[in-house]
């Protein structure tokens, strides 16, 4: 499997600590099955990388375990060089999870919905009145600070989702379909605030979707999963290159479907 390569490109150039991710042999089983089979990369500081998979591909496990959502059978997760298993309170401090359903409380404001999950975790009342006016500048909803969660459109409430995930400043972000539902001027605009927020907070990005006109745009590597085990693993640019016959019109769809044998259907 010539483009699965999961130790080149996997820290940035100058990185000289642990991966921001480290999964070495990474397996969890349900019984007689298992949802995850022997998984091992990394994803450097700095690194946006895009987990694609069919549903029931075992992406979504993957990333349970790696935010401690359920415990690994075997191996090993690392978040900059914090045990998932063996601390799992201090790697939880190190990431901000924005998950595919929007969760946050329609009946608060955006400013009080911020303000209850950095309490959640901890964070001081003085650095909370820097931090979520900072963040609602980040994400071009300061204007908005009052306004009720429920009024507000589908990619607004999702701003509000990614600001919430940053509170605690986290080194590592991790969403889960971003952008599903979202009308594309939302999408190109969720876009374009995570490639700001990255640059900004110097942050490692994780981030599972569909569409792949997003994970081509946003990621500097792809993984991609098939019945629990990592198919394939490198650059777009790269990826592209390695399916057969490949030209200037090779999309990551043909990727996909070279390396799974099947369509990704959202």
């Amino acid at each position: 499997m010539s483009a699965v390569n999961a130790g080149s490109g996997s820290r940035n150039p100058g990185d000289s600590g642990e991966p921001a991710i480290l999964i070495e042999h990474a397996v969890k089983q349900y019984g007689s099955f298992t949802a995850v089979n022997d998984v091992s990369f990394s994803v450097g500081t700095g690194e946006t990388l895009g987990l694609l998979g069919s549903n029931g591909a075992g992406k979504s496990t993957l990333i349970r375990m790696i935010t401690t959502l359920v415990p690994l059978t075997s191996g090993r997760i690392r978040l900059h060089g914090v045990d998932v298993s063996v601390n799992p309170d201090r790697a939880r401090l190190s990431i901000g999870v924005i998950p595919q359903a929007m969760t946050s409380d329609v009946d608060l404001s955006i400013e009080e919905n911020l303000s209850i999950y950095a309490k959640l975790y901890g964070v001081p009342r003085a650095e909370r009145r820097k931090t979520i006016p900072r963040l609602l500048e980040l994400v071009n909803l300061a204007d908005r600070r009052n306004s009720l969660v429920g009024s507000l459109s589908g990619g607004m409430r999702r701003r509000v989702e990614i600001a919430r995930g940053l509170v605690h400043y986290p080194q590592i972000l991790i969403l889960d379909e971003p952008t599903t539902g979202l009308d594309p001027v939302s999408r190109t605009d969720v876009w374009e605030m995570l490639t700001t927020i990255k640059r900004e907070r110097q942050l490692t990005i994780l981030v599972t979707t569909h569409y792949m006109d997003e994970a081509d745009r946003l990621c500097d590597r792809i993984a991609i999963m098939e019945k629990g085990r990592l198919v394939a693993l490198d650059t777009p640019f790269a990826l592209k290159q390695a399916v057969p016959g490949s030209r200037a019109s090779t999309t990551l769809d043909d990727v996909f479907v070279h390396f799974s044998g099947r369509e990704l259907v959202s």
